[in-house]
């Protein structure tokens, strides 16, 4: 059976791979751009890097630091509005995900007519028909995999939605380490284990592949063993690097294979509570994977190995028992609230968000266990308590291994 396999957009990586971003605009046909970063990014002075090359060179830059983490859709629609007005001819994107998905929402959608939310997943009527302008996007963490996907995320009143469409995709990512090494410890946390749940639910997911596999592999072995010395001492050069690369693979794993119940139960944290992304999957993470254990002991038990230990001895359930604490472990480690209470989220929240989570059904399909109400319940309930629970074995399905 034939498989798609997407590998976009052109990329550079590695150490100072931003030198390559002037030859690139180069390639356009265009004068005037506009540099969408966060506020923090500005204020250190690293956008300079991307835009005094370019100025130098003659062309127009703008920047716009309208950018907050987890972006509701009303700055979605401010930017996308003030793209339009502005006439600009390319878009760059500087800085986290959020940055990042905002930059790829302007490019596509200021060439469209309507509102954004009439673009949107779950209650969009409207279709993208057309690629909008050049996209180059520029990763400044270590975590979301924006910069190779073709989604934008967006947070509504008490959830979140995307848009979504291969025309969201970058025409050129440059991913650069050396770009990362003034991350805060907490954000180098959050959203590192962010990338590492895209690597862990690419390698359970349904849609999995032998490809996404071995890049979703790649991925957890990099993370995992840089993770912690990224965040305890963020000048190691060869952790930030690691930590690069390890986004950079997981990202595609994920735009390939998919993410599932860890993201699925995320977005509600992040629109009810405002939680990072990062730290809602980093809180999830254990409790969803130690729920659906059964469904993919075999795949635990790769991941286990993985992460850099030995399951040689052990059967598949052991293992993948193991690999369920370890994650636990690894969010510990990097000084992640391991509980639902750890981020001031009462019980009777759990209702809630439940009720919104069961709705992300695009990415509920892709889990290896289905998950319905009474199970996203269940998940919910057991990270607030902080106690890994696993599902009654009635269950029946075709098992992913």
């Amino acid at each position: 059976m034939s498989e798609k396999i997407t590998f976009t957009p052109l990329s550079y990586t590695g150490w100072d791979s931003l030198s390559h971003l002037l030859e690139e605009v180069n390639r356009f046909d265009v004068k005037k751009i506009l540099v969408i970063t966060d506020p923090f990014l500005y204020d250190i002075g690293l956008t300079n890097k991307v835009t005094d090359p370019l100025e130098e060179a003659g062309y127009v830059t703008e920047i716009y630091t309208d950018v907050v983490p987890e972006p509701p859709l009303a700055i979605g629609e401010k930017l996308v509005a003030y793209t339009r007005e502005n006439l600009f001819d390319m878009v760059i994107g500087v800085g986290g995900g959020s940055a990042l998905d905002l930059t790829k929402l302007a490019g596509v959608l200021a060439s469209h007519e309507g509102k954004v939310e009439d673009y949107l997943n779950l209650t969009g009527t409207k279709k993208i028909t057309n690629k909008g302008l050049p996209k180059i996007l520029i990763p400044t963490t270590s975590g979301t995999g924006s910069e190779v996907t073709n989604i934008s995320v967006l947070s509504l009143e008490t959830t979140k939605d995307v848009v979504t469409h291969d025309y969201l995709l970058a025409d050129v990512a440059i991913v650069d380490p050396a770009l990362t090494i003034s991350l805060p410890p907490k954000v180098t946390a959050a959203t590192g284990v962010d990338a590492l749940t895209h690597a862990v639910e690419a390698y359970v997911s349904k849609n999995a592949s032998v490809v996404s596999d071995a890049l979703a592999l790649q991925a957890i072995r990099l993370i995992s063993n840089s993770i912690r010395t990224a965040v305890s001492n963020g000048q190691d050069k060869q952790a930030r690097t690691d930590m690069s690369y390890g986004s950079y693979l997981a990202g595609l794993a994920f735009f390939n294979a998919g993410v599932a119940g860890v993201h699925a139960l995320a977005y509600p944290l992040g629109g009810q509570f405002h939680i990072a992304h990062g730290d809602s999957n980093a809180v999830l993470l254990p409790y969803v994977f130690g729920y659906i254990r059964q469904s993919c002991e075999k795949r635990m038990k790769d991941i286990y190995d993985a992460m850099g230990f030995s399951s040689a001895n052990l059967s598949q359930e052991e293992a993948s028992y193991r690999c369920v604490a370890e994650l636990k472990r690894l969010v510990e480690d990097v000084n992640i609230p391991s509980s639902l209470k750890g981020f001031n989220i009462a019980e009777d929240a759990l209702e809630s968000l439940t009720n919104d989570g069961v709705k992300q059904k695009r990415i509920l399909a892709r889990s290896p266990m289905p998950l319905l109400k009474e199970d996203i319940y269940t998940i919910y309930k057991a990270a607030f308590d902080g106690e890994v629970v696993e599902k009654s074995r009635d269950w029946k399905i075709e098992v992913h291994n």
